[in-house]
């Protein structure tokens, strides 16, 4: 602060601060007055008079919503694993908001499908998706209808490519442990080894 900017005392300074407002609400004129002589010390003693009982008036009206990340969690979660409060807030939110409910309905049903391994059931799935106004779904629907022979066997099949592709990462793990240690023999070695176990 320069010698000019002090700080205002709440005493005296406080009566001054309010007089100022009144007659700038009141609309005579003096205060478009101080304005156009360029005379802003009044102003700034007024605005910072005023910034503290401003922010007093404020007042948050109940709990905080809940945020994107817990409404995620909750929507992945399985129902049975939701404490009380987490399905009463999960209740609460889908109440307020039709396409959260409609999206909740979606993802659990797509859950479904998934752990039941019903891949017929994907089509209906796919259908009652693009019936409600939700893009992220739209597009999603439209990457399994992209390959959607290989999804529906996925879905459906208990046969999958885990173990293959665990096998893959495990040398590429090796292969990483010995990047410029040792030539192609010794990897040659040490994946042939750990395939016996």
């Amino acid at each position: 602060m320069t010698a000019r900017q002090t700080r205002p005392r709440p005493g005296g300074m406080a009566l001054h601060a309010v007089v100022g407002l009144a007659l700038a609400l009141t609309g005579c004129g003096w205060w478009e007055r101080r304005r156009e002589a360029a005379d802003a010390p009044l102003q700034g003693v007024l605005s910072h008079y005023l910034r503290p009982r401003r922010r007093r008036r404020i007042s948050v009206v109940g709990p905080a919503p809940p945020g994107l990340r817990q409404v995620t969690g909750w929507f992945m979660r399985h129902p049975d694993r939701l404490s009380e409060s987490e399905n009463k807030q999960l209740t609460e939110a889908l109440a307020r908001c039709p396409e959260l409910a409609a999206a909740h309905r979606l993802v659990h049903s797509f859950a479904a499908i998934l752990s039941t391994r019903t891949g017929q059931h994907l089509k209906n799935w796919v259908v009652s998706a693009r019936a409600e106004d939700l893009p992220g779904l739209h597009s999603f629907a439209t990457g399994l209808e992209r390959d959607w022979d290989a999804v529906v066997q996925g879905l459906t099949s208990h046969w999958n490519s885990g173990p293959v592709e665990g096998r893959v990462n495990h040398i590429k793990m090796i292969k990483r442990q010995m990047f410029g240690r040792a030539k192609l023999p010794l990897l040659r070695k040490r994946v042939l080894l750990t395939a016996a176990r």
